[in-house]
């Protein structure tokens, strides 16, 4: 996506995080580890919406089972990005920023609060939250695209803002918080794409050497992890019991899914059998995963994931 020409909707203030938290910005701890207990199994649903079903993507789960998502690749006038919200096992209900082109739902909360962002009809892209059916506009003060990716019980919001031209964009992650104020995270170039209700933050930054997953909480440098052996890491979602989600890319270039447990430090692959490539975006308390994976004729076909049974933990 191009960035925006001009400034929408502002909601709050900014408040840099570096003069607040008093901790280095540009701090790191590097945190591989590999395979251990704890490891579960998985079974799947696949799950497509009527309206499109070459492309659903579910991206958030909460303790209900209520998931976020869209249906719609973009790639055209004819499949235009729309959300919803999915009960399951295929109700689906339309949810779209009002006047909006394009609308992506991505993170859900337990009082069924969503985030994310929308595309206007100029095309530009700003962040959203939905609150019992009222919607408002999410945007850095001054800043020209934003992305709003996760939210947590407590009322704050996860996303980040991008600026320069295409070809040498930076990313820079904040907390929109309760009181309206937005908290810029002291991570370089990077996404924040989930927040748990410790005020524990999750994403990905990038370097020359590729995309790394990061784990954040205010009063502490930021830990990258990187899954064991892979060329890039992106962490996409956290829930409230040490787990976050992803996916990583290795050397023959596939995508695969993963479940890090902070507790335990594991990691663990997650493939959709059959799948070309998998995505794991969303978990809730219960363990459940939510993502999206590539089938055989190309589709891109939304998925649960339930876990079945534990390996290892006796």
């Amino acid at each position: 996506m191009k960035a925006l020409q001009h400034v929408g909707a502002i909601v709050g203030a900014v408040v840099l995080a570096s003069s607040i938290l008093g901790t280095n910005p540009v701090a790191k701890a590097a945190h591989v580890q590999t395979y251990g207990r704890d490891i579960a199994s998985y079974s799947f649903t696949s799950i497509s919406n009527p309206a499109d079903p070459t492309f659903t993507q579910l991206l958030g789960i909460n303790s209900a089972n209520l998931i976020a998502g869209y249906y719609g690749s973009g790639a055209d006038a004819q499949h235009p990005n729309k959300g919803f919200t999915l009960s399951l096992p295929l109700s689906f209900t339309p949810e779209n920023f009002p006047n909006s082109a394009q609308t992506q739902v991505i993170g859900i909360n337990d009082q069924n609060t969503t985030g994310g962002f929308y595309i206007d009809m100029d095309g530009n892209t700003h962040g959203f939250v939905n609150i019992g059916g009222q919607f408002s506009t999410v945007d850095v003060p001054g800043t020209t695209f934003n992305q709003l990716l996760g939210v947590n019980n407590r009322g704050e919001q996860a996303g980040y803002y991008q600026f320069g031209p295409d070809t040498n964009v930076t990313f820079v992650p904040y907390i929109h918080q309760t009181n309206g104020l937005f908290l810029l995270l002291p991570i370089p170039n990077a996404q924040a794409t989930g927040i748990n209700d410790y005020d524990m933050v999750c994403g990905f930054l990038n370097d020359a050497q590729g995309s790394h997953g990061y784990l954040w909480r205010s009063g502490a440098s930021y830990l990258q992890i990187d899954y064991p052996g892979a060329a890039s890491t992106q962490i996409l979602g956290i829930n409230n019991q040490g787990q976050v989600v992803g996916s990583f890319t290795n050397s023959d270039k596939n995508t695969h899914g993963f479940v890090y447990n902070w507790y335990s430090r594991t990691f663990q692959q997650v493939d959709v059998p059959g799948a070309s490539s998998t995505v794991v975006n969303g978990i809730n308390r219960q363990g459940r995963i939510v993502g999206f994976f590539t089938d055989n004729t190309n589709n891109t076909v939304g998925f649960v994931g339930v876990p079945t049974r534990r390996h290892g933990s006796e």
